[in-house]
C-alpha cells in the first residue's frame, strides 16, 4: 500500500497491489478504481491506466472506476419511485445524467475497511439526496485476485429509501497493442438495446440476428459503432459466461461472466485522450469496455428489468474477469 497521489483538497489517493502467482493488480481508493492489471510474460498492463493521479481528474474520470449508484445512462435526468419523481444531474449533454451524476462513485475517495495480499474491499457511503437520488447508501466492493489468472469484483449495497441502484466496473481492457476493431468478440446475447442520437436507448429490445450486434459467435469487432446494452437477461442472476475477447496480436484471451443481467459494450473510440501506465498517449480505440450493469435507463422504461433497490435489500453483484492463455 502506497500514496499514488494527492487531491487539490489535500486529501490523500492510496493505491493497493493485491497478486496471486504471476497475476497482480493495483486499486487506487480514488474511485476503487483498478488502475493496473497484470500478467507475468505480457509487457504490458492489460486495463488502460495512467501512472499518476492527475489524468483521472480530467480526461480519464471513469477508467477503471466502479460507478453508480446508477451506471450508464438516465434519459432527460429524471425518473419516478412509488408516485414521486426525481431530479438527478444533467452530466451528459447537459440533460441525461451519466454514471451516477457528476461526483458518482468515481468521483470519491473510498475506504479501506479489509485488506490481504490477495484481496481489498473498499466502503463509502453516499447521503441522501446525494447527485438527486433518494436514500442513504452504504457501498462495498471487494477485489480478489485468484490464482492463476482472475479478477472477481463483487460489490454489495444497502439503502433506507428506496432508490435506484446499478454498479459497475468501468475498465478499459487492453490486452493487446493493436486497435481493438481487429479483435475478436464474443457477447452471449440474443438481444440489444437501440439508441437514439444521444445515446439513450428507445424503449425497443431488438433482436441482434442480421445485424452489427451479433457476436453470439466470435468475430472480428469490425468499423461499426458501438456504445451499447446487450441483455444477458431479464434480471439479476447467477454467475454465468458473458463475454470472450480475443486479440490477434496477443496469446491470451478475457472471459467475463456475471450476475447482472446487461454488459455496455464500449468501443473506446475516445482512448486518444487517455495515457497508458509510462504516461504515453494512445490512439482511439486502444481498449474497450465491458460494463455488467443494469439495462440503462431502466426506471424509465416499465420493460426493462427493475433496477430498485429497497429498505431490507441487499443488493450484490459479482463480475469475474479471468485471463486464459489462448490456443495457438
Amino acid at each position: 500500500m502506497a500514496v499514488f497521489g494527492t487531491m487539490p483538497d489535500g486529501q490523500e489517493v492510496v493505491g493497493v497491489r493485491i497478486q496471486a502467482g504471476g497475476f497482480s493488480a493495483c486499486i487506487l481508493t480514488y474511485g476503487a478504481r483498478l488502475q493496473s492489471l497484470n500478467l507475468v510474460g505480457v509487457g504490458h498492463s492489460l486495463v488502460i491506466g495512467a501512472p499518476t493521479l492527475e489524468p483521472y481528474l480530467g480526461p480519464m474520470a471513469y477508467y477503471g472506476a466502479m460507478v453508480g449508484r446508477f451506471a450508464n445512462r438516465i434519459g432527460n435526468a429524471g425518473f419516478s419511485i412509488d408516485g414521486t419523481t426525481y431530479q438527478t444531474t444533467p452530466n451528459f449533454l447537459d440533460r441525461h445524467t451519466l454514471h451516477g451524476g457528476s461526483l458518482g462513485l468515481h468521483g470519491h475517495i473510498w475506504d479501506i475497511v479489509d485488506r490481504s495480499d490477495q484481496h481489498v474491499t473498499m466502503t463509502i457511503d453516499l447521503t441522501d439526496g446525494d447527485e438527486g437520488f433518494p436514500g442513504h447508501m452504504h457501498i462495498e466492493t471487494r477485489y480478489e485476485i485468484e490464482a492463476p489468472s482472475s479478477l472477481r469484483i463483487t460489490t454489495t449495497a444497502t439503502t433506507d429509501r428506496a432508490t435506484l441502484c446499478s454498479i459497475a466496473n468501468h475498465a478499459f481492457f487492453r490486452l493487446g497493442d493493436g486497435d481493438i476493431r481487429q479483435q475478436m468478440l464474443t457477447i452471449n446475447a440474443a438481444h440489444y438495446l437501440p439508441v437514439d442520437d444521444e445515446l439513450i436507448p428507445t424503449g425497443d429490445v431488438a433482436s441482434v440476428g442480421g445485424t452489427a450486434f451479433d457476436f453470439r459467435q466470435p468475430r472480428r469487432i469490425g468499423g461499426h459503432r458501438y456504445d451499447h446494452n446487450f441483455c444477458l437477461r431479464d434480471g439479476r442472476g447467477p454467475l454465468r459466461p458473458a463475454a470472450v475477447l480475443k486479440a490477434p496480436d496477443a496469446d491470451i484471451a478475457l472471459h467475463v461472466s456475471t450476475t447482472e443481467p446487461g454488459l455496455q459494450f464500449y468501443d473506446g473510440e475516445n482512448t486518444q485522450f487517455a495515457v497508458d501506465e509510462a504516461g504515453r498517449s494512445l490512439p482511439a480505440f486502444a481498449g474497450l469496455a465491458l460494463e455488467a450493469q443494469a439495462w440503462p435507463d431502466a426506471p424509465n422504461r416499465p420493460n426493462f428489468p427493475d433496477a430498485i433497490l429497497r429498505p431490507g435489500e441487499v443488493y450484490r453483484s459479482e463480475t469475474l474477469f479471468e485471463i486464459r492463455r489462448s490456443m495457438p
